[in-house]
């Protein structure tokens, strides 16, 4: 595990960025185009990049992020 400090700046700048990467892997993951493997990779990255964002915001902005079911495989 790693620790790092922030100032409050940088704590925004990187909560946008992660925010824009959740944005871009679930228009992704919606897209029909793109193979299961290919899908399955992003689905993996996206829970990563998702457990990142929860560290930054609250419940309630992190509940705008969570995995469409259309999306998830059951």
């Amino acid at each position: 595990m790693l620790g790092i400090l922030l100032t409050r700046k940088e704590t925004q700048e990187m909560e946008y960025l992660i925010k824009k990467e959740l944005e871009e892997l679930l228009l992704d993951l919606g897209d029909p185009r793109i193979d299961g493997i290919v899908k399955k990779a992003m689905e993996e990255r996206y829970k990563i990049v998702f457990k990142m964002y929860s560290r930054f915001v609250s419940g309630k902005e992190l509940s705008k992020y969570i995995l469409p079911k259309s999306t998830r495989k059951v």
